[in-house]
């Protein structure tokens, strides 16, 4: 697969495609055309002495420094080194690649000044694997991502240190054993790679990308403690929730009756109770408030993956240079700070399914804690544990980063986004909704081998994947083993697709 870099169609996908395919890129013919009319207006402005941001002044509080003509190359580099100060683990390969890419189609809309060179070597280093190593922790979300994304400046210097082949080496080591010839940074081209949320952006798009069928595992799961809980399941009757009109709402509803479609449940031959518990009959529109949240997410990022997101901004076609704020983080901080707490929202109403399914007094006739033996044996009591402690880090980290600016640089930054922490911290709450729904989705599979009524065809072949990786829980066993096998088979995505294999698309309309 091959992907052109236009600086103006870079998708989710796309993205995606990059970081963790190895999609092959390349730069269209026109955004070369744009970033060389571009650096020509840079070169030319040099040449005639205008004063110009972080060219020929410093940054930050030093914006009112004028640097002499002949320190500008050196000025660059220094630039990089002061600017490569962040500290920690090393973040995923697949996150640099990202970060990468979205700053690549950054230069291909023209606006950033650097030479072509620049942007040609990021495209190779791409194609031929090597991928600089970058510490997680030290961005501030504005000036851009700017400690994280010196570190892949460093490699273009020679320096740092990147991945090849699966080995840790030098910078100037990693570029030569690819074949890529280093380009060195001169006036401009450093800020050019640094100063954008780049990483906190790219790491947005994975996180909704990795949501997407999380939410298709939260529906599984709630179809399946419908199931084995006998729910009434007139809430999810199309009309009522077309009647409100949230978009996301009628999409879970249906979602959930074609799970349940051809069992005895959705045909009306069981009895049921009249109303039911909030967390079974208000899911879709629950999880439907994180799809229509996730659409607006989608967006903001997806603006901002084709936005010029740098500083100074060079427009050739008026011959003149803007300084201003495109750096600043916020606009995509700010809604991934709410879908991260959507995703916590949604475990919690898990979390009350799978009580419901443990506790005797709102199972509808389930055994305590889902085991034939109780007394002597407890069953899935302490599964509720393990994911309500989940569920509490999740809540935790929840708290908005968007709101937490700390005012740095003399105060001349004294408003910062803070994306790079709501973009590490919705990662943590991702990698705790898969054990809590994994938890959910094997209590429920426990739930329904106590059951004898026919089943929706989305349910049966849910469980009977589920099976393939967890026994029923016939005596006690240490359950470690189990937690950790339903996560990864929520990681692997084989229920989805052997679900929509069985009914078809997930959310398509019967």
């Amino acid at each position: 697969m091959s992907i052109k870099i236009t600086g103006k169609d870079l998708s989710i996908d796309k993205l995606y495609q990059v970081s963790y395919n190895n999609a092959e890129v390349s730069l269209d013919e026109d955004s070369i055309i744009k970033i060389n009319k571009c650096r020509k207006m840079v070169e030319d402005k040099i040449d005639q002495g205008e004063i110009m941001y972080g060219i020929n002044t410093g940054i930050g509080e030093f914006s009112e420094t004028i640097l002499d003509s002949d320190k500008l190359e050196d000025f660059q580099r220094y630039l990089i080194y002061n600017h490569a100060a962040g500290m920690g683990d090393p973040f995923p390969i697949e996150y640099v690649r990202a970060a990468m890419t979205g700053r690549i189609n950054v230069h291909a809309k023209g606006h950033s000044g650097c030479r072509l060179i620049i942007t040609q070597t990021l495209v190779e280093m791409l194609n031929k694997g090597v991928t600089p190593y970058v510490c997680e922790k030290g961005s501030v979300g504005a000036c851009g991502d700017l400690a994280p994304m010196s570190q892949i400046a460093l490699v273009l210097l020679g320096e740092g240190q990147a991945y090849f082949k699966g080995e840790l080496l030098s910078g100037k080591d990693a570029m030569d054993k690819a074949g890529i010839a280093i380009p060195g940074l001169k006036a401009r081209d450093g800020l050019a790679v640094i100063n954008g949320s780049n990483f906190l952006t790219a790491m947005s798009g994975i996180f909704i990308y990795e949501l997407k069928p999380l939410l298709k595992h939260a529906e599984i799961a709630a179809s399946m403690c419908l199931e084995a809980l006998l729910a009434n399941l007139k809430p999810y009757d199309t009309r009522i929730h077309e009647l409100r009109g949230f978009s996301g709402s009628v999409k879970s509803a249906s979602a959930i009756r074609n799970m349940l479609a051809n069992g005895d449940l959705l045909t009306g031959k069981l009895k049921t109770k009249v109303q039911d518990s909030y967390s079974l009959r208000s899911t879709p529109q629950v999880i439907g408030a994180v799809h229509d949240a996730m659409d607006y997410c989608e967006k903001q990022v997806e603006i901002e993956l084709n936005g010029v997101g740098d500083n100074p901004i060079f427009i050739p076609e008026d011959g003149v240079q803007l300084s201003g704020a495109n750096f600043q983080g916020t606009p995509v901080s700010l809604p991934m700070d709410m879908l991260g707490a959507a995703l916590t929202m949604v475990c919690v109403m898990s979390e009350r399914r799978l009580n419901r399914l443990n506790n005797p007094a709102l199972s509808v006739g389930l055994p305590p804690f889902l085991t034939k033996g109780a007394g002597m044996f407890s069953g899935l009591m302490l599964s509720q544990y393990t994911a309500d402690m989940q569920i509490v880090e999740q809540r935790i980290l929840s708290t908005p980063a968007s709101i937490q600016s700390i005012p740095a640089a003399a105060d001349q930054e004294d408003f910062v986004s803070m994306g790079m922490n709501t973009a590490l911290k919705n990662f943590q709450i991702l990698e705790n909704g898969y054990g809590v729904i994994g938890i959910e989705l094997m209590a429920a599979a426990q739930a329904l081998d106590f059951r004898e009524h026919r089943f929706g065809n989305g349910v049966e072949e849910a469980k009977k994947t589920i099976r393939k990786h967890v026994e029923f829980l016939d005596e006690d066993r240490p359950l470690y083993r189990d937690h950790n096998a339903m996560k990864a088979l929520v990681q692997s995505k084989d229920i989805v697709q052997n679900v929509e294999d069985e009914i078809g698309e997930f959310y398509a309309k019967k």
